[in-house]
C-alpha cells in the first residue's frame, strides 16, 4: 500500500516549522503518513505540480513563499475563499487527481485573535504590512472581523488594489512602506474602546532578510502588534514592541492555527490540538 504523505514548498523552505507540526499531529492521530519539505523555485513549479497529480500517496501540499498566487493558474479547482483572497496556501489532491486550492491562513491568522474580537469595541483598527499572499488573507480576514483596514507596501499601487479588492474606497487609507522609519509626530488621540492591531505580513525581519523598518512612534498606544514571521521567532519589531509594552502575537500563532486547518483537508481529521503546549514549546527549542 502506498504511504501517504503531504508536504510544504517554497522558496526558500529550510526555515519551515510545519513538517514538525504535522508529524507531530500524525504521531498523536495515529496516522501512518508523512510530511516533508521540498524545495521548489518559480521554475520548478509547474513541472512539481504536475508530478504530484500523478502520485497516489501524495495528499496536497502547503504553499509558502513565493508561489501562493502563482499556483491558481495550475489547478483544477479554487475553494471560494481562496479565490476571493486571490492566493492559495494550501493544495489538496483529490483520489481522481484533481488539485483544489484553499486558503487556510486567514483562519489561522484569526485563531489568536477570537478573545479579543469577543470583547466589545467602539472601533476596530488594523494597520497592515504587506501586499503578498499572506497579507491578501490577512487582508480579507479583517475586513470580514469589522477592522478598519490601513494598507502600508513597498509598491502603494499593490496597496490601493488590495483595500479595492476588500471593498474600501478610500485610497488615503494605502501608504508607502518608507513612511514607517521615520518617526512620526502623530498625536494618539484616546484609545479607550478601540482594539488598535499593527501586523507585519511581510518577509521583513525573517531569516536572511532586513528587518522591518519601524519606529516605535508609529505604534498605537495599547496595540497589538502581531508579527506573522516564525524564524526567528523573536523579530525585531516584536522586541521593539515589547519594550514599549505592548501585547504581542508571534508567527507560531499563525502558523499552527493554519497547519491544523490543511491537516483536516490533508487527512480528513481534525488536528488533536490537546497537546499544544507542548507542540508550541517544541517549535520554540
Amino acid at each position: 500500500m502506498t504511504r501517504l504523505y503531504a508536504e510544504v514548498i517554497g522558496d526558500p523552505i529550510a526555515h519551515s516549522k510545519s513538517p514538525l507540526i504535522h508529524n507531530f499531529w500524525l504521531a498523536e492521530a495515529g496516522i501512518d503518513a508523512d510530511y516533508r519539505r521540498c524545495h521548489v523555485t518559480p521554475d520548478e513549479l509547474p513541472a512539481y505540480i504536475e508530478a504530484r497529480r500523478a502520485d497516489p500517496g501524495w495528499r496536497g501540499c502547503n504553499v509558502t513563499i513565493p508561489h501562493k498566487r502563482a499556483v491558481l493558474g495550475l489547478l483544477d479547482a479554487v475553494d471560494p475563499l481562496a479565490a476571493r483572497i486571490g492566493a492559495v496556501n494550501t493544495i489538496v489532491r483529490g483520489a481522481d487527481g484533481r488539485l483544489t486550492g484553499h486558503n487556510t491562513d486567514a483562519a489561522g491568522f484569526m485563531e489568536a485573535l477570537q478573545p479579543d474580537l469577543a470583547r466589545p469595541s467602539l472601533l476596530k483598527m488594523a494597520r497592515l504590512i504587506g501586499t503578498g499572499g499572506a497579507a491578501r488573507a490577512i487582508a480579507h480576514a479583517l475586513k470580514d472581523a469589522g477592522f478598519l483596514v490601513v494598507i502600508l507596501g513597498r509598491d502603494l499601487d499593490k496597496a490601493r488594489a488590495l483595500l479595492a479588492e476588500i471593498g474600501e474606497s478610500d485610497e488615503t487609507l494605502a501608504a508607502p512602506l518608507g513612511t514607517l522609519a521615520t518617526p512620526s509626530d502623530f498625536v494618539w488621540d484616546d484609545r479607550g474602546g478601540v482594539l488598535d492591531l499593527v501586523v507585519n505580513a511581510t518577509s521583513l525581519g525573517m531569516t536572511g532578510y532586513p528587518p522591518l523598518p519601524l519606529d516605535p512612534t508609529h505604534l498605537p498606544p495599547g496595540a497589538i502588534v502581531y508579527d506573522v514571521v516564525y524564524a526567528p521567532l523573536e523579530t525585531e519589531l516584536l522586541a521593539t514592541a515589547r519594550a514599549g509594552g505592548h501585547r504581542t502575537i508571534d508567527g507560531l500563532s499563525m502558523l499552527v492555527g493554519q497547519a491544523a486547518e490543511a491537516f483536516a483537508l490533508f487527512f480528513g481529521t481534525p488536528a488533536p490540538r490537546g497537546r499544544d503546549p507542548e507542540l508550541r514549546a517544541l517549535l520554540k527549542a
